[in-house]
C-alpha cells in the first residue's frame, strides 16, 4: 500500500485503504440486515409453530377432559346403581355387565398408548420452547396429570389387558353375590334374624346377650368363607399376575406405587415403626381389659360391648338418627365449609342387597374449564343405618361426618381437569382419607357433643355419660390403630403368597395369624369381612387410613396450637380449602401436610394422644364441654331467625335424600333444613312401622 507520513510521523491510511474499508462496512451492514431479517423470520416462524403446538395441545386436552368426564360419569352411574341395587329403567338400566362395560371403556381411554404418547409429545414440545413454557403452566399441568394417570392405568400388552378385563368381570360377579348374601344372627329366642354386616357389628357392641353377640360375630366370620368360595382367590391370583407383568413385585406394591408414589418397602418402614412403637400400648390395653372384665373380655364378640356397651345405650337418646343429617350440616356450616354449588345424593338407610359399606363417589368431578367455567361436582354417598338399632344415630353421625368430608374436599378442588378431582390413582389414598377422618374425629370431642348431642327436647348429653365413656374406652384406643394396621399387614402377606398357596384354607389361616400378631387375638371385625379387600378401587387401600390418621392428629395439633379450638371454628373451612382441598392431586400428600403443619408427617401426635393421661384428658374435655354449654346458653334466641323463622343453612349445595329408588326430599324444592326435616319424618315413620 502507498502510505504517507503526517507531520508527527504517524502512519496515515492511504486512499485505497479508505475505499476498501468503506466497501467492507457496506458489506457488513448488508449482511447484518439480511441476518437480522432471517433471525426475525425464524423467531416469527418459531412463534407461529409454538402457537400452533399450543393450540393443538389445548385442543387435545379439551377433547380428553370432555371424553374422560363422560366415561367417568357413565361408570359411576353404574357403580351407584348396582351398589344400591336400584331397579333401573329402559332409559337408565343397571347391571354388573354394564358396570364392567363402562369400567372397561373408562380404562381403555386411560390405557390408550396413543394418548400417553401425544400428551408426552405436546408437553415436551412446549417445555422445549423456553420462551413460552412459562406462559403455559396450566396446560403443562394438565398434560402432566394425563401422563401420570395414564401411566397408572397402562396395560402395555394384550395379555395384561386381558387379565385386567377378566379380573373386572370376576370382581363384578363376586360383589353382586356378596351384596345378595344372606347375613344374620340368632336372637335370644333362637330365631334367625337377617342383618347387614354393619348391623352385626353394632349388635356386638350393644346386645346384652353374649350368645347373640357370638352369633353376630359368627355371621361376620361367614363372609370369609363366602368370598373365598366365590371368586376372591382367583381375583388375588389375577391381580398379582397383572402386577408382575407390569414390572412390580406384586399387586400390593403396584397399588401403593400408583397411589402414594412410593413402594411397599418404604410404606412398611413407616408402618413397622408405628407397629413397634405401639406394641407396648397394645399389651398394656389387653392386660387392663382382662383385669377389668375377666378373660372373656378378650373374646372378639365381647370386647366392644364390655368397653362401651352401657354408655352407647345411655348416649343413644342424645344421638337420634333422624337428626344426624341436620347436625352434621349445622356443624359444617359453623366451620364455614362450602360445597361450591355441588349436588349430593344421600342414601343412608340399610336395606337388603345394598352394598355393605359406606362410600362417597363423584359421577361429576369438580374442575375448571379453560374459559374459567367451574363445573360443580355431583356426589353420591351412602351409609347403612338401621334407625331401630341402639347406637345407630352415633354410627350414622360418624359416617356422615366422614363421607361428607370427602364430598366437601372433592367439591372444592379447583384445577383445570377432572383428573385432579377423581379418587383413583394417582390420587393419594392418604390424601383423600385425611380430609374425611379429620372431620369425623370431631364427633368424639366433648365440645362437639355439648352442642350437637342432644335429645329430642334439646337437652345436651350430660358430661357424666361422656366421662363414663372416656373411662371405658380411652385406655383401649390403641385397638383402633392396631385394627387399621392389621388390614395392611394381611394384604401385604396375602399378595406375597406363592400362587399355589392361594387357597381358602391358607388364606383364612393367614387372616387369623395376622389378627393374632397385630391385634393380640381374634378381631371383632374379622379381616376377611372387610369389604375393601374384594373391591378393585379399595383393595390394598387401608394403609391410606393409617397414614391419614397420622395426619389427622398432626392437623388437629396445628389448629389447637394456632386457634385453641376446632369445633365451630369458622377458620377451619377456609384453611382446609386453601391448604388441602383446592390443589387436588396436583401436589404430593406429604408436601401439603408439611406446608400446613410445619412438620414432616409422623405418628408422634397420634402416639402422644394415645399416651395422654386419662385424668388429664377428662379434665381437658370437661373444660371444653363447659365452655360450649355456656356459649349455647348465651346465644341469642333470635340470632339465626328472620321474621321469626330460622335462616336456612348456607353450605352452597343441593341435597337429595333417597332410599333406593324412592326420593324422600330435595333441598332444591324445600331448602336444606326443611329437606332434613322431611328426612327425619321419613325415619320416624320407618321406626314406627318397625315397632308396630
Amino acid at each position: 500500500e502507498l502510505r504517507r507520513k503526517d507531520p508527527e510521523g504517524r502512519s496515515a491510511i492511504s486512499i485505497r485503504s479508505h475505499s476498501m474499508l468503506a466497501l467492507r462496512r457496506a458489506a457488513f451492514n448488508d449482511l447484518a440486515q439480511r441476518t437480522t431479517g432471517a433471525l426475525e423470520r425464524r423467531l416469527i416462524m418459531s412463534a407461529i409453530c409454538t402457537s400452533a403446538i399450543v393450540e393443538k395441545a389445548q385442543a387435545f386436552v379439551n377433547g380428553f377432559n370432555e371424553n374422560y368426564a363422560l366415561k367417568h360419569e357413565a361408570f359411576e352411574n353404574q357403580f351407584w346403581g348396582t351398589k344400591m341395587a336400584l331397579k333401573g329403567t329402559s332409559a337408565t338400566p343397571y347391571s354388573t355387565d354394564l358396570l364392567s362395560k363402562t369400567k372397561k371403556e373408562m380404562e381403555d381411554l386411560l390405557s390408550d398408548a396413543s394418548i400417553l404418547s401425544d400428551a408426552k409429545s405436546f408437553r415436551d414440545a412446549i417445555q422445549n420452547e423456553t420462551s413460552t413454557a412459562s406462559n403455559n403452566d396450566e396446560l403443562i399441568k394438565v398434560l402432566n396429570v394425563i401422563i401420570r394417570t395414564c401411566q397408572c392405568n397402562t396395560f402395555p400388552t394384550a395379555s395384561a389387558k386381558a387379565i385386567r378385563e377378566e379380573t373386572n368381570a370376576i370382581e363384578g360377579t363376586l360383589e353382586k353375590a356378596r351384596n345378595e348374601m344372606t347375613l344374620g344372627y340368632t336372637n335370644e329366642k333362637g330365631e334367625f334374624v337377617a342383618a347387614s354386616s354393619v348391623s352385626l357389628r353394632t349388635l356386638m357392641r350393644t346386645s346384652t346377650h353374649e350368645a347373640v353377640r357370638k352369633s353376630a360375630y359368627d355371621g361376620l366370620r361367614s363372609i370369609g368363607d363366602f368370598v373365598c368360595s366365590n371368586g376372591f382367590l382367583e381375583i388375588v391370583k389375577r391381580r398379582n399376575a397383572l402386577a408382575k407383568q407390569l414390572g412390580f413385585v406384586d399387586y400390593y406394591d403396584y397399588t401403593v406405587q400408583n397411589a402414594e408414589g412410593f413402594g411397599k418397602d418404604r410404606l412398611f418402614e413407616i408402618l413397622d415403626g408405628l407397629e413397634e412403637g405401639t406394641r407396648p400400648l397394645l399389651d398394656n390395653a389387653l392386660a387392663t381389659l382382662e383385669r377389668r372384665h375377666g378373660p372373656s373380655a378378650l373374646q372378639p364378640w365381647n370386647t366392644g360391648y364390655l368397653m362401651a356397651g352401657s354408655t352407647i345405650k345411655k348416649m343413644d337418646p342424645y344421638f337420634p338418627f333422624g337428626k344426624a343429617v341436620e347436625n352434621y350440616m349445622r356443624s359444617y356450616a359453623a366451620m364455614k365449609i362450602s360445597y361450591a354449588d355441588a349436588t349430593m345424593t344421600l342414601d343412608l338407610l340399610d336395606r337388603p342387597k345394598k352394598y355393605s359399606n359406606g362410600f362417597c363417589h363423584w359421577p361429576t368431578p369438580a374442575w375448571v374449564k379453560p374459559d374459567g367455567t367451574h363445573i360443580p361436582s355431583s356426589t353420591n354417598f351412602t351409609s347403612l343405618a338401621d334407625p331401630t338399632a341402639v347406637g345407630s344415630g352415633l354410627t350414622a353421625l360418624n359416617t356422615l361426618m366422614h363421607e361428607a368430608g370427602h364430598a366437601a374436599h372433592f367439591a372444592n378442588i379447583r384445577q383445570p381437569s377432572p383428573l385432579f378431582s377423581q379418587e383413583r390413582a394417582p390420587t393419594s389414598v392418604a390424601y383423600a382419607e385425611n380430609q374425611s377422618m379429620f372431620l369425623d374425629s370431631l364427633v368424639g370431642d366433648a365440645r362437639w357433643r355439648a352442642k350437637y348431642a342432644r335429645d329430642r327436647e334439646g337437652r345436651p348429653v350430660p358430661f357424666e355419660i361422656l366421662e363414663e365413656g372416656m373411662r371405658a374406652t380411652k385406655p383401649f384406643e390403641v385397638f383402633q390403630l392396631r385394627a387399621m394396621l392389621a388390614v395392611s399387614y394381611f394384604e401385604k402377606a396375602l399378595y406375597e403368597l406363592p400362587e399355589e398357596r392361594v387357597t381358602g384354607e391358607v388364606v383364612k389361616a393367614l387372616a387369623d395369624e395376622i389378627e393374632g400378631k397385630i391385634q393380640g387375638g381374634a378381631s371383632p371385625r374379622p379381616l376377611l369381612s372387610v369389604p375393601h379387600l374384594v373391591s378393585d378401587e379399595a383393595s390394598c387401600y387401608y394403609q391410606g387410613y393409617t397414614l391419614a390418621e397420622m395426619s389427622v392428629h398432626q392437623t388437629r395439633e396445628y389448629f389447637m396450637e394456632r386457634d385453641g379450638y376446632i369445633v365451630d371454628n369458622p377458620n377451619v373451612g377456609p384453611t382446609l380449602t386453601k391448604s388441602y382441598w383446592n390443589c387436588g392431586n396436583s401436589r404430593p400428600f406429604l408436601e401439603i401436610v408439611k406446608e400446613l403443619t410445619g412438620k414432616e408427617l409422623s405418628g408422634e401426635a397420634w402416639v402422644n394422644a394415645l399416651k395422654k393421661d386419662l385424668e388429664e384428658h377428662i379434665a381437658s374435655e370437661k373444660k371444653d364441654y363447659d365452655d360450649m354449654i355456656q356459649k349455647c346458653l348465651h346465644k341469642a334466641q333470635n340470632e339465626d331467625k328472620v321474621n321469626g323463622e330460622e335462616k336456612d343453612l348456607d353450605l352452597q349445595m343441593t341435597v337429595k335424600f333417597v332410599d333406593g329408588d324412592e326420593i324422600i326430599a330435595d333441598s332444591s324444592e324445600l331448602g336444606l333444613l326443611n329437606a332434613c326435616r322431611e328426612f327425619e319424618k321419613f325415619v320416624d315413620a320407618r321406626v314406627a312401622a318397625a315397632s308396630s
